[in-house]
């Protein structure tokens, strides 16, 4: 027997006792099924050649949307344990003046954005200097600005929290820094009866930061932390 020979006798072996090597290999499974196309002429369909195919292609569809769910909830995952880092750090402090520097500095770093703002409605608009003592993240104005601000001249309910991309930032929230803004989230803050409400915001100079098809499930759950948090100092 030819050396040839002995190595066709060995790959065969080899292929009879591990089946998987090819059926597990996709080049090799279009060179067999091109080699037997081309054996039965041109003048026959092979139908299970194109049922084959359509199964691979269905394959590869089910494959990509495997891999987007993956992604998808590794991403869940990391929001989810960067809203709680955040919430975990907004509990901290035992003074209100710490409360908001804190939030516009290691809060609004852990969630990643460009601007934190707490906008409170308030019927006077007098300079007080102790809201000047607490910094650019807290912002007074008048009542029903709130309101006008999430409808955004659109006769629609109000959600607790609205995405949505800019031109630039309003000026009386973000102050000079609203000109870098492209996209925000708004969380509408229920302060309890008798109260005015309040607004969160979150400023990002990425307008993909914050797009109105994104879920809103963490940012709510912040919101209503947020909310119970500035009860007790309201309080």
């Amino acid at each position: 027997m030819s050396s040839s020979r002995r190595i066709e006798e060995t790959l065969r072996e080899e292929i009879i006792s591990r089946p998987d090597m090819i059926l597990d290999d996709p080049d090799l499974m279009h060179a067999l099924i091109a080699g037997n196309e081309r054996s039965m002429g041109g003048n026959i369909v092979d139908l299970r050649g194109i049922a084959m195919e359509r199964l691979e292609a269905r394959l590869d569809r089910l494959e990509d949307t495997h891999r987007s769910v993956i992604a998808a909830a590794y991403e869940n995952l990391a929001g989810t344990n960067q809203v709680h880092r955040a919430v975990l750090r907004m509990l901290d402090p035992l003074d209100f003046e710490v409360f908001l520097r804190d939030l516009g500095t290691e809060v609004a770093q852990i969630l990643r954005v460009d601007a934190m703002r707490l906008v409170l409605e308030s019927p006077e608009q007098e300079d007080d200097p102790n809201l000047k003592k607490l910094g650019d993240v807290l912002a007074v104005a008048p009542p029903g600005f709130i309101a006008d601000y999430l409808a955004d001249g659109r006769d629609s309910p109000l959600r607790q929290v609205t995405l949505r991309q800019l031109q630039a930032g309003n000026a009386t929230i973000y102050g000079a820094c609203g000109a870098d803004i492209r996209s925000e989230a708004c969380l509408k803050l229920d302060f309890g009866p008798g109260r005015l409400p309040g607004l969160l915001v979150m400023g990002s100079e990425d307008p993909h930061m914050f797009t109105p098809p994104q879920g809103t499930d963490l940012l709510a759950f912040f919101a209503g932390v947020f909310e119970r948090t500035m009860r007790r100092w309201l309080s």
